[in-house]
């Protein structure tokens, strides 16, 4: 029997990912419906119709499309009972949207494409690594982890005492980030937001949610 809701993504992709997350972390049963965005013909032009841009992921919930993950993520947030990912407080809050802007605006890139694209996928491929990216990545990497370290101070979470969007947003990219040696190099190094990662980790919404080479680490 199908579900009301319905996320259309890539299990590889972070930005479906940090939509799944807010799913499972909120407990709603959800369909997902796999999209290829590089195909061609009927399939994809099917799916402009929920995503312009041709980007994923994209949602409906009954009869109310969505699309862009943040937007989703929220929504998922206020429309559905469940344990709150967002704080109550105006500071709070703020800072969770503070995290999730550096995220997107600097972490992305670099953590994802310049890092773990060009060290792991590019040579899988059969392609050479771009070593002046992988090293810009790196260093807009570190600028990143610090500056979430400090926004965390002594927190469990990355915005407060609970776990939140935030939380969803940077695990679902530092899990590729640690697959490219130098991003777990880095990460270490860095060392601030270790247990922060591991105690996520552990949570049956990041199993419920593994990148495809996640799965074929643990086989």
């Amino acid at each position: 029997m199908s579900n009301a809701v319905t996320l259309y993504g890539a299990d590889y992709s972070v930005y479906t990912r940090i939509a799944r997350l807010a799913l499972e972390e909120k407990g709603v049963a959800y369909d997902f419906e796999p999209v290829d965005i590089f195909a061609h013909g009927a399939a994809l032009e099917e799916y402009l119709l929920r995503h312009p841009f041709s980007k994923i992921p994209a949602f409906e919930h009954e009869d109310f499309p969505l699309y862009e993950a943040g937007a989703i993520a929220r929504y998922v947030d206020e429309a559905f009972d469940g344990s709150a990912l967002q704080p109550d407080s105006p500071r709070a809050r703020a800072r969770m949207n503070q995290v999730i802007s550096i995220l997107d605006s600097y972490g992305y890139r670099a953590l994802v494409w310049d890092v773990f694209f060009e060290r792991v996928r590019v040579p899988q491929k059969g392609g050479a690594a771009d070593e002046g990216k992988i090293a810009a990545g790196l260093d807009m990497s570190r600028k990143c982890l610090r500056a979430l370290e400090d926004i965390r101070g002594d927190a469990p979470w990355l915005a407060g005492d609970a776990l939140s969007l935030a939380d969803c947003h940077a695990y679902a990219m530092f899990v590729l980030f640690r697959m490219a040696q130098d991003g777990e190099d880095l990460f270490a190094a860095e060392g601030g937001l270790g247990e922060w990662y591991n105690v996520f980790r552990a949570r049956r919404s990041a199993a419920a949610t593994r990148h495809p080479m996640e799965q074929e680490e643990s086989e």
